[in-house]
């Protein structure tokens, strides 16, 4: 069975969990709650994980960051953020470009 771009960005958008800047660390965290932040992150820097993975390239369309994805990936909490085979199978084929897509923010 191959695996699509809808795959893909299927498995995108059922991605959980907070993605937000941490200024004292310099560094993205994520946690599973806005709640759990506390004073580090800035309110307006939390994003839903699904929505933190889009890159905006015009006012209709957005790309599926492999950049955006690797930080999430980097934090090793694969299962609890929904990290499932399609996003994996996406970040393994980097020869082929980013999934572009028009998208609007939920």
């Amino acid at each position: 069975m191959s695996t699509t771009s809808s795959d893909i960005c299927a498995a995108a958008d059922l991605l959980l969990g907070f993605v937000g800047f941490n200024k004292k660390s310099g560094r993205h965290i994520v946690r599973f709650s806005e709640d759990s932040f506390g004073m580090d992150v800035d309110e307006d820097s939390i994003t839903p994980a699904s929505e933190f993975v889009w890159n905006r390239v015009d006012d209709q369309s957005m790309t599926l960051s492999r950049d955006l994805i690797q930080l999430l990936l980097d934090q090793h909490v694969n299962d609890r953020l929904g990290i499932t085979d399609p996003l994996l199978v996406y970040m393994l084929r980097s020869d082929l470009p980013e999934i572009a897509a028009q998208r609007y923010l939920k």
